[in-house]
């Protein structure tokens, strides 16, 4: 099941992409950071891939998945100052709270090449009210080198796309392990509360 799963993002992913272009690139990887867990280690790759062959110019691509990453990016933040105050009691607010004030700003640049972390970052940063202009050079710089290592790896291995394929299948697998027991940890912390 967990397979045919990745099989129909993958899938979707790579069918948005040879449709729409790199607009499909743009809004795949604006998803992919307002939380919609479509990877980017799918997405740019595969537009590396398509840089090599001549479809897409290789330093176009990356703009625009850095684009695409600030755009989600911004929407994720404003949703979560709009959540601020709902949230203002709860204890892993606190712990979120903490953790921004020791790392500050800059967790937001090292959260955006950390995989899993950069589709979440937004959300304290929205919560705190990171000052909107740092945050977006921050988000779009970290967004730009993550973009730009994804789809060196796609380019330089052009013809030889399908060696990397089963070496993603394995990281897509490692990271809806990581989702599932983070979600386990979540039920059980909030169960275990009451």
């Amino acid at each position: 099941m967990l397979s045919s799963l990745i099989e129909i993002v993958t899938s979707f992913v790579l069918r948005t992409i040879e449709s729409w272009g790199s607009f499909g690139v743009f809004v795949l990887m604006a998803l992919e950071s307002a939380n919609i867990p479509i990877p980017s280690e799918i997405i740019m790759p595969f537009s590396g891939f398509l840089a090599a062959t001549g479809v897409f110019s290789f330093w176009v691509i990356v703009l625009v998945g850095a684009l695409g990453n600030l755009a989600g990016s911004l929407v994720s933040y404003y949703a979560a100052a709009a959540l601020k105050g709902s949230l203002k009691r709860k204890r892993e607010f606190v712990s979120a709270e903490r953790w921004f004030e020791k790392f500050g700003v800059w967790s937001i640049f090292l959260g955006r090449l950390l995989p899993i972390i950069r589709t979440f970052i937004s959300f304290p940063a929205g919560i705190f009210k990171v000052n909107i202009f740092k945050f977006s050079i921050l988000t779009f710089t970290g967004s730009l080198i993550w973009s730009w290592f994804l789809t060196k790896i796609g380019f330089v291995l052009g013809e030889n796309w399908d060696t990397i394929e089963p070496y993603f299948r394995k990281f897509d697998f490692a990271i809806v392990g990581v989702i599932l027991i983070g979600l386990g940890w979540w039920i059980w912390y909030h169960f275990r509360k009451r």
